[in-house]
């Protein structure tokens, strides 16, 4: 009846399991919330048809951002204090030639080389290619021809976005030899501003969680542990300082679980925000790229340069945001959830807002059964032929795409669609729940990071401290575990959040601090392999 018949007798057992256990309490969760009256007067489903051929109609051009600018900054002795440099801050060293573009792209090669290999971050060093925009870059400066902020400044690619001539893996060994022969739409925008593309950075396999055909991506801050999340390659690479900043992408937490495992700034946008052609795609309506950066600023800075209607991209949009640096955070009414940092709460109440309490409520029983029948219908029609081959097999973890894919062959479509209906209501909810301007709260909360994802909301990652590993090796040890949390807005007021997250770390210096992966302190050594393991989560984009 499912045309399925590639599957074994003990696939199909492990499938009969997994609907009694997954699939049935989703269906009949969702059929109670949404499908109880007939008729569909209530409860339109989450997507939505256009009947338009042309989807080129004009849309005006979002306004730039105005940048500060920065004077007085000198050039630091060792390579090292430049690695950790803000983007302004390396731009103002070429901008008054105290460095060139050639030379910063050699100092994060030899980073990339270096540190790529210990963290398994790195799957393809574009050495060839970087060398050339850089020398481009140096040219057009010499000519007075300036592009902005990006103007020299390498970074990373997630290895889910092609670029020509260079290998996309999708961190899988089904496509570990694949070139894509596709210009990645954020690619074009990034080369464009004048960036120097240095990697293709790691992705969890297909992009599921951080293990990837060449092994599993650690946390520069505690090499026993892993960076989780899919975005692994770019978390890791930019929190040891191998790249000034990267772009990664989120379906289901891919974004936020590595930033704050690695203790980075990150924003996932706005869904439709950047658009995505050119990029492996798990599901249309969840799939977002967002960048990963030493501070806010770069974030903001980043996501002027890739935002904007992609032409190709039927769900990217011309956003209209305000200028985050031009925000007046002293009129803005902020609420704080109950596992928000309080750390972060007073600092921003010290700079003027006006912080109240705050609850997201909704009606749903659980976000999570949405967000997998969704995510995991979408994979599958995207990787048909994949599972249909028996390739699944081969799979780097056979607890995650496999098992779920199997799963999701025999959702039926209806009950697909009234999961639709059940995001839909679930839109509504926040929207008549979001009553303040913006939220702090867990970033890593696995029920808000499924609502975050459902409705397209916005949330930057900010670094609030440390705290000692569990199970140190000795006393002195420089290894840490990383604080963070998450600034919410609702959808298309990334600004807000951008210009809050400024704001504290204006007044902090934890998105400063350094991973120890040369020096681990006395009585520490890198382990190899590492001895204890981090339970796997379900994070994916």
């Amino acid at each position: 009846m499912l045309d399925a018949d590639f599957f074994s007798y003990d696939k199909m057992l492990e499938i009969e399991k997994g609907a009694k256990k997954f699939n049935i309490p989703i269906i009949r969760s969702n059929r109670k919330l949404v499908a109880s009256a007939d008729g569909g007067l209530e409860n339109p489903s989450s997507l939505v048809f256009s009947s338009a051929w042309n989807h080129d109609h004009a849309e005006e051009a979002p306004k730039r951002f105005s940048y500060p600018s920065l004077s007085g900054v000198e050039r630091p002795k060792s390579d090292e204090d430049i690695a950790f440099m803000s983007i302004l801050e390396l731009g103002q060293l070429m901008k008054s030639k105290q460095i060139t573009s050639k030379e910063l792209a050699r100092i994060f090669l030899d980073r990339l080389k270096r540190y790529g290999p210990v963290l398994e971050s790195v799957v393809t060093i574009t050495e060839e290619l970087a060398y050339e925009q850089a020398k481009h870059a140096d040219e057009l400066l010499a000519q007075g021809t300036y592009l902005g902020p990006l103007h020299g400044i390498p970074y990373g690619l997630k290895d889910i976005i092609a670029v020509p001539h260079y290998k996309t893996t999708w961190g899988s060994r089904s496509f570990k030899d694949q070139v894509l022969d596709i210009e990645a739409w954020v690619y074009k925008r990034l080369k464009s501003a004048g960036a120097v593309l240095l990697a293709k950075l790691v992705t969890g396999s297909l992009a599921y969680d951080d293990i990837w055909f060449g092994g599993r991506t650690r946390n520069p801050w505690n090499i026993e542990e892993y960076s989780t999340g899919s975005s692994a390659g770019p978390a890791a690479c930019t929190s040891a300082g191998m790249v000034p900043f990267a772009i990664g992408s989120e379906t289901a937490g891919s974004i936020t679980y590595p930033a704050a495992r690695c203790g980075v700034t990150a924003l996932r946008p706005t869904f439709g925000t950047v658009g995505r052609t050119g990029v492996m795609s798990l599901s249309e309506s969840l799939d977002k790229l967002g960048p990963f950066c030493r501070n806010a600023e770069d974030c903001t800075i980043v996501l002027d340069a890739i935002r904007g209607k992609d032409p190709d991209d039927l769900s990217s949009r011309n956003i209209p945001l305000s200028d985050p640096f031009a925000v007046d955070i002293t009129k803005l009414n902020v609420g704080y959830l109950e596992d928000a940092e309080m750390d972060v709460v007073q600092k921003l109440q010290s700079k003027g807002v006006n912080m109240v309490p705050f609850k997201l409520n909704y009606t749903l029983d659980s976000a999570q059964g949405i967000l997998n029948f969704t995510m995991d219908v979408d994979v599958l029609a995207h990787f048909d032929e994949w599972q249909r081959s028996g390739q699944d097999d081969d799979f780097e973890a056979q607890d995650q795409w496999p098992l779920e894919l199997r799963r999701a062959r025999i959702v039926p479509a209806v009950d697909y669609v009234q999961a639709q209906r059940a995001r839909g209501k679930l839109i509504r909810d926040v929207r008549d729940s979001f009553k303040v301007d913006a939220f702090v709260g867990n970033a890593t909360d696995w029920e808000r990071v499924c609502v975050g994802n459902l409705v397209g909301m916005p949330v930057i990652v900010v670094p609030t401290g440390f705290k000692k590993i569990s199970d140190a090796p000795s006393d002195s040890t420089r290894r840490r575990t990383t604080i963070t949390t998450g600034i919410y807005a609702s959808p298309e007021h990334d600004h807000i959040a951008l210009a809050l997250a400024m704001a504290y770390q204006s007044v902090t210096d934890h998105h400063k601090q350094r991973p120890p992966i040369d020096d681990l302190g006395p009585g520490d050594s890198i382990p190899n392999p590492p001895r204890k393991t981090i339970p796997p989560r379900q994070l994916r984009g």
